[in-house]
């Protein structure tokens, strides 16, 4: 599902990533660990095309079949839409939208039809405990709902890959562990794949494998 090979990142003269090399399975879920400036965050990105490697000879990224590091600007932005899932840990819905259209707008940016997505985003709400909360806005809900309803936003466009990055830090001890618990149950239900960064130690434990960054490469 992910192979990537001698990636490196530089920010002028910082060098943040030292040649990681990663390889991760469909359905599988994987948790990044570390401590703060390891490069969690910043492999989290390239990973999910948000940033870009600085690229050498043997440097690879194959994302589902595809070598997004030959993807034009705007070949990979479509890319991104329709095979990549991001939660993050402030859910960044917009203020002024429902729950419903928070949920729509990745499904509309990928130019699909409005009355098929607003059906498929009222089932993902209802599988995610939310029917009855679907035309709140974001003021109007829980932490915990608010991150449930980013989960259905990310889910919208049925990516291969979820990438999420410390999705349960704002949240208090229950909705965290529910949101945990919803992550493998939706590993159960669609075979989806994870890639979490995380410094909760529950949820880093509870994933198929725990990679620990330290110093910009990934430590065995």
């Amino acid at each position: 599902m992910i192979q990537a090979q001698n990636i490196h990142k530089y920010y002028d003269q910082l060098h943040v990533l030292k040649g990681v090399d990663l390889h991760i399975q469909k359905g599988e879920i994987v948790s990044i660990v570390g401590a703060s400036g390891a490069g969690k965050t910043t492999l989290l990105h390239l990973l999910g095309t948000l940033d870009k490697p600085d690229v050498s000879s043997e440097t690879e990224l194959l994302i589902n079949g595809e070598n997004v590091l030959q993807l034009s600007d705007k070949k990979l932005a479509v890319f991104r839409n329709q095979q990549l899932g991001f939660i993050f840990q402030f859910h960044q819905l917009l203020p002024e939208f429902s729950a419903l259209e928070n949920v729509c707008i990745p499904a509309y940016i990928g130019g699909k039809k409005q009355k098929e997505t607003e059906t498929e985003a009222k089932r993902l709400l209802d599988y995610l405990g939310l029917s009855h909360r679907m035309n709140h806005k974001p003021s109007e809900l829980s932490g915990g709902e608010q991150q449930r309803v980013a989960v259905a936003r990310a889910l919208i466009n049925k990516p291969a890959i979820i990438f999420a990055d410390e999705p349960s830090g704002n949240l208090d001890t229950a909705s965290a562990e529910n949101l945990h618990q919803l992550f493998f149950q939706l590993r159960a239900d669609f075979g989806q794949t994870f890639v979490i960064v995380t410094h909760n130690e529950d949820l880093a434990n509870m994933a198929d494998r725990k990679l620990v960054m330290v110093d910009g490469k990934i430590s065995h």
